[in-house]
């Protein structure tokens, strides 16, 4: 439901308030924070310039600022978002963290010149496309980012479809949340899947990682391209 147009804006706002408390509580956050510790290394720089795509309101960006601010790295961030109505949310979210851009753009056709991103994070967004898009889209990123792309999706289970019906259905009423929570975990990869997809995108070298619960995170790496 989240991709078709002329949403509710107040079914759209509360379905994605319920995503943040979903990233929250079961890791959508920390794995892909975690990837982003592992693709920036030990040796913090000064400065990072990050590409949030899909960033829905704009929570993971939320998380990288106050990652960043607490190392003294100023991280200058822009998220995309495509629909009219979350980049609002997602603006009104990051209004007070200055660091953090909102621009509606399609994730497909980003207005943006190559190189021009340390690093571009696509967290439980991949797996609203097909196979093939995944790829074109990877392929498109990677002209972007000059380090690395950080991803962050579901892992297809069917413990992870049963669990996600059963606690929607006990924690809201939002139809948008009963509905898209788990045909997004019908629609995602399994981790071999995922690891096959990145592998065949031929951007650069891949190191995937499992998160409790259900979800996997990756770092391809883009040979730090100037």
């Amino acid at each position: 439901m989240m991709d078709l147009p002329d949403n509710l804006p107040e079914i759209l706002a509360e379905d994605l308030n319920n995503l943040r408390i979903l990233n929250r509580y079961l890791s959508g956050s920390r794995s892909v924070m975690s990837a982003l510790q592992q693709a920036v290394g030990d040796e913090l720089p000064k400065e990072l310039s990050i590409l949030d795509v899909g960033t829905g309101s704009a929570d993971i960006p939320a998380a990288i600022f106050a990652w960043a601010k607490r190392r003294k790295v100023a991280a200058n961030i822009v998220a995309v978002e495509a629909d009219w109505i979350t980049a609002r949310i997602a603006a009104d979210q990051t209004r007070k963290l200055g660091a953090i851009k909102i621009i509606r753009a399609d994730a497909r056709a980003l207005p943006f010149s190559p190189g021009s991103f340390d690093f571009v994070i696509a967290s439980q967004f991949l797996h609203h496309f097909s196979e093939d898009r995944i790829i074109e889209l990877l392929k498109h990123w990677a002209t972007l980012g000059r380090r690395a792309i950080v991803i962050s999706d579901l892992i297809r289970s069917p413990i992870a479809y049963f669990g996600i019906r059963l606690l929607t259905k006990l924690a809201t009423r939002n139809v948008m949340t009963l509905i898209d929570a788990p045909l997004s975990v019908r629609r995602a990869f399994t981790f071999s899947e995922w690891h096959r997809l990145l592998s065949q995108a031929d951007i650069g070298p891949v190191k995937m990682f499992s998160v409790c619960p259900f979800r996997m995170a990756a770092v391809v790496q883009l040979g730090g391209r100037q």
